[in-house]
């Protein structure tokens, strides 16, 4: 495993980091557990989840993920030696079953990060990320931002900041960050942290071959501001990886069970998909290690995040940390990419 350390902070983390979200919907809790055995001796330090998780979400469900991790830490009593991230879930996402309101005020947030803290069976969570923005823009597969006339959103980034430092000063975060994101919204924190507020650590957002959209503004905010980037789905929810190109995905896999998740199906992205896996075979890499690789080698990468439904396709996620693209791969990804741009934003 290769390590580095989160920015802004004094934590080191694997350059993988694990995710969880299948857990406690298409994953048991035995099968959560022998994960994260197994990604504890590959060398990953770093798990992120959330109190909405499993995916989909399902007020039965709800928190699942969080307790099976719990779980896992009273019994091998190893807190000490990983970092935690876990998010609190923002409004207009009908989840109304995890709290009313759904948003970022202080009663919200103490809710959220004293229930996250019961499950995980933890004093403290070393990241504590907002996983969506309380006002309307473009995320979770949109493209472009639509103007609403009547929002009710009011600019509250001082107020929400101050909120969470309150629960650093508790100790009972460590640090913060966001998810699904925009550039807008990553700026105006770091105004506020300007002015003395709390910084924010990272950002988790979608990055992967077909989802390439952060590159345009992003990534420059995140060299010059020294932000940690996160990238979740970096295997487009299975996608890179080959397996419904070839046929080889079962029933359970999750663009099979849930036809919901249709942001890596349109022919555009399917296009997009067979030309880089064609780049693979080239290149004699399986895809998922293309696909894994290629998101590595970004200087703006922090921790891409792996997550797997079983012990086979971890083993193959975590084997890409010793993968290096070539210069003449890396070209061709880029030709497709100059003429397929982010088919799945």
């Amino acid at each position: 495993m290769k390590y580095t350390t989160l920015p802004n902070t004094n934590l080191t983390i694997s350059k993988l980091c694990l995710g969880t979200m299948t857990w406690g919907q298409q994953n048991i809790e035995a099968e959560a557990h022998q994960q994260l055995d197994f990604a504890i001796e590959k060398g990953i330090n770093f798990i992120d989840c959330a109190e909405m998780y499993p995916v989909p979400a399902n007020p039965r469900t709800q928190g699942r993920t969080e307790t099976y991790i719990g779980n896992w830490l009273a019994r091998k009593q190893n807190r000490n030696n990983l970092v935690i991230a876990t998010k609190i879930a923002g409004p207009s996402r009908n989840m109304d079953h995890i709290r009313l309101p759904l948003d970022f005020s202080r009663k919200s947030l103490n809710e959220a990060i004293n229930n996250s803290l019961k499950r995980l069976q933890t004093d403290y969570i070393d990241l504590y990320q907002l996983h969506w923005p309380e006002r309307s823009t473009n995320y979770f597969g949109q493209r472009d931002y639509t103007y609403k006339e009547n929002e009710a959103w009011s600019d509250n980034f001082a107020e929400v900041l101050h909120n969470l430092a309150h629960f650093v000063k508790e100790g009972k975060i460590r640090h913060i960050g966001l998810s699904n994101e925009t550039p807008y919204g990553v700026m105006r924190c770091m105004e506020e942290a300007r002015k003395g507020n709390i910084k924010i650590a990272t950002v988790q957002n979608p990055y992967n071959l077909l989802n390439r959209k952060d590159e345009i503004g992003l990534s420059e905010i995140l060299h010059r501001e020294d932000i940690g980037y996160l990238p979740y789905s970096p295997l487009g929810f299975g996608t890179l990886t080959g397996k419904y190109l070839e046929g080889k995905a079962n029933e359970k896999s999750r663009i099979n069970q849930f036809k919901q998740y249709s942001r890596y199906s349109s022919d555009t992205a399917k296009d997009a998909t067979r030309q880089y896996f064609e780049i693979a075979k080239k290149y004699d890499l399986s895809f998922t290690h293309l696909a894994l690789a290629f998101i590595l080698q970004k200087k703006f990468v922090t921790a891409p995040i792996v997550g797997a439904t079983s012990l086979e396709q971890l083993s193959e996620n975590i084997e890409s940390i010793n993968i290096t693209l070539s210069k003449a791969t890396l070209k061709e990804i880029d030709l497709v990419h100059n003429n397929i741009p982010n088919p799945a934003p």
